[in-house]
């Protein structure tokens, strides 16, 4: 694998990913984004996306400290849910219509559950960032063990070159958004299919959920997009491990190919910038599971497992 300019930390990858501000006063810097009915915000938006967002009449936006976008119940209470998720839709097809953000990129995608809301309602998944909602994603790490001394190696693919973010990095064995009404464990359960050409049954019996890691990112120079965009995260991690006559293969065109890795070359790749920015998140969270990173070697261990669960600036289901 080749080197990065330089050798980072596991803090420095968990920074890059936990990027939003701490010491930041949100409804000073951005606007809120409030459903009807509910006096919690579940979004930021920066300004210059609220400047540049074709708002309908089913949006009412205050330029007053606090800024809000508040999106109104054009249904007078009969359907909320059903209001909302129109507003939105009607939304987010002007945008691409229009083409005016690049982070849309001009695409139809998958429903994501708002999921800090009390109805069921849900916003395009490509343009989530632009109303900084929570996102929710699920992840396994596939790996195998020694036959010779049961030490751990890793199943890790790299990304293919057509892909809009991490194009050519480094990957989770298996990841994948949650779609509006999926469950994480169903989540896994069909990326694994359709990623790694993993059989449905082998990775239901074999699957273990390993808890979840949360952080707040800001799109930043190296994303492709709108820069500043606010990502609330919350990534459920699973292990699973495999047979050794089990190898996963490509099974779409977001993979390019799977290398069986040891800890030591993984670690090597993770410290060279070679993963994608959430997947070295997770993979910092597993090896601290599986005792690779401990108190004993790692001088950042109490901050490094902070940053892996931080609290999140809206409400959680």
């Amino acid at each position: 694998m080749a080197s990065g300019p330089s050798k980072r930390t596991y803090l420095s990858l968990l920074e890059a990913s936990d990027s939003f501000p701490y010491n930041v006063t949100p409804a000073e810097a951005y606007y809120q984004l409030f459903l009807p009915n509910d006096d919690q915000p579940h979004g930021y938006l920066l300004p210059e996306t609220v400047q540049k967002m074709p708002w309908t009449p089913h949006f009412h936006i205050s330029h007053d400290q606090p800024r809000s976008v508040t999106v109104l119940d054009s249904s007078g209470g009969q359907d909320t849910p059903g209001a909302v998720n129109a507003a939105f839709q009607e939304l987010v097809d002007t945008c691409i219509e229009q083409d005016l953000f690049h982070i849309i990129d001009g695409k139809h995608s998958e429903p994501f559950a708002i999921v800090s809301a009390n109805i069921p309602v849900h916003v395009e998944r490509f343009a989530a960032a632009l109303f900084g909602i929570t996102c929710r994603g699920a992840y396994i790490t596939a790996y195998t063990r020694s036959a010779d001394d049961g030490s751990l190696k890793l199943w890790i693919p790299r990304r293919a070159a057509h892909l809009y973010t991490g194009a050519g990095l480094l990957d989770g064995t298996v990841a994948g958004g949650i779609k509006a009404g999926a469950s994480p464990l169903e989540t896994v359960v069909r990326e694994a299919d359709e990623e790694a050409s993993l059989p449905e049954a082998l990775v239901r019996a074999r699957v273990r959920p390993a808890g979840a890691v949360t952080y707040v990112g800001v799109t930043g120079l190296d994303f492709p997009g709108e820069k500043g965009l606010v990502v609330p995260l919350v990534n459920y991690v699973h292990d699973l491990e495999l047979p050794s006559d089990v190898v996963p293969e490509p099974n779409d065109d977001e993979v390019e190919r799977f290398y069986c890795m040891t800890v030591g070359e993984v670690q090597d790749a993770l410290l060279n910038g070679e993963f994608k920015a959430d997947s070295a998140v997770v993979l910092v969270d597993f090896f601290i599971r599986h005792g690779i990173i401990t108190a004993d070697n790692e001088e950042d261990f109490v901050e490094i497992n902070m940053r892996l669960h931080r609290r999140l600036p809206f409400r959680l289901p």
